[in-house]
């Protein structure tokens, strides 16, 4: 019995325990002297109780049944989407399943694809996780929870691209599809993302980001015009070796026909219109 809980992070059902031969009162007894810890309903956990959110939300699951996953924005904590576990834990299962201090959703679409056992604990894939979590995201958010999941290998586009074909109709389809058929690779920062919005809003052609010239990696390049745009963040650029380095290499660019322009978060947060127009008055030269 002991095994069996310490795989799922010390907690038992009590249809596992009533498999094992105990009996209702056996149960009873073993709560009475606090060798048993109600956790949520049906699921205990065997003393000393383990109290970390990942174990709660292990319980949750166990506490919805065999087809239960965890999902939504607990999902999303579980995979490293976001950083806060957000009170009461997500879960879905085929079923409806109500359960005090768990919020139970119900999805009858589920493939196994869909489907994935993280930390021990059955969880809804990145791909669809991220797909649960539209709705509820603001844009912003979501466009940086992509990026960096297919960064980090947890999410490709063709996974995503499937998926969507698969749920069409999902109230997170169409927030998740203007993200996935932007022609780019992933970004690394907010703001890769707030350029490229820029560049959507102010008519620009879409640049490729994080793409190699001569062996060096540039923030986006406008291909056909052959100029690099370089968005200038002091965290980044905040000694002189940056600096210098950061002009040696617009030197070297310019020798191979590549013009350099940079940009700051300051000018494309306060004076995007003066940006854009400056953007493409140099874009149209170039061509």
């Amino acid at each position: 019995m002991r095994a069996l809980a310490r795989r799922q992070y010390g907690h038992i059902t009590r249809a596992q325990l009533l498999e094992l031969g105990f009996g209702r009162g056996a149960i009873a007894a073993r709560l009475a002297n606090g060798s048993f810890v109600a956790v949520f309903a049906g699921v205990y956990a065997v003393a000393p109780r383990r109290d970390d959110p990942i174990a709660r939300a292990a319980a949750a699951v166990l506490a919805c049944g065999p087809t239960a996953v965890l999902s939504h924005y607990s999902a999303a904590t579980l995979w490293g989407m976001t950083e806060r576990w957000t009170v009461p834990i997500e879960v879905t299962a085929t079923v409806e399943r109500r359960r005090p201090g768990i919020t139970a959703h119900r999805c009858t679409t589920f493939t196994r694809v869909d489907v994935r056992r993280h930390l021990g604990i059955r969880v809804t894939s990145p791909a669809r996780t991220l797909l649960e979590i539209a709705p509820r995201t603001p844009d912003t958010d979501l466009t940086r929870m992509v990026n960096d999941a297919r960064r980090d290998g947890y999410v490709h586009l063709a996974t995503l691209t499937d998926l969507l074909a698969r749920c069409p109709n999902h109230p997170g389809a169409t927030k998740l599809k203007a993200i996935v058929e932007q022609p780019h690779g992933p970004t690394r920062s907010d703001f890769e993302d707030r350029f490229l919005a820029f560049a959507r809003a102010y008519g620009l052609p879409a640049p490729l980001v994080n793409t190699h010239i001569n062996g060096r990696e540039v923030d986006a390049l406008f291909e056909a015009e052959k100029l690099i745009v370089e968005l200038d963040g002091w965290e980044f650029h905040n000694d002189r070796t940056a600096f210098v380095d950061d002009r040696e290499r617009d030197s070297a660019m310019l020798k191979r026909g590549y013009a350099t322009m940079r940009v700051t978060w300051e000018r494309l947060r306060d004076t995007p219109g003066r940006e854009a127009a400056r953007l493409h008055e140099i874009l149209s030269e170039r061509r």
